[in-house]
């Protein structure tokens, strides 16, 4: 044996809004699915996915920056109306 401990290394992502890089199972992942940016709680829809915060701030710096737009590699802007409610849901079901 080589005496080493054979920890996993976590993966960590880069939230798009406050551009933190932290544990992949912290941050929220987006993926894009006809022009609307849909929440992928379980990370198995199929496309290019981006990260971001599960907080209404870091969404807001997201939208504000055109983040989308650069991580999915496309024109923008995409319609975040359901990340949005998915966000605010989540914020209302962690204060309980």
């Amino acid at each position: 044996m080589s005496g080493r401990t054979h920890a996993r290394a976590c993966p960590e992502r880069t939230c798009l809004g406050c551009r933190e890089r932290v544990a992949k199972g912290d941050l929220l992942r987006i993926v894009m699915i006809e022009g609307e940016c849909v929440p992928d709680r379980r990370g198995t829809l199929p496309g290019r996915g981006a990260y971001v915060h599960p907080t209404p701030v870091c969404l807001d710096l997201a939208v504000r920056r055109r983040a989308f737009a650069r991580a999915f590699r496309g024109p923008g802007p995409y319609d975040t109306a359901a990340l949005r409610r998915a966000v605010e849901r989540n914020g209302s079901t962690a204060a309980r």
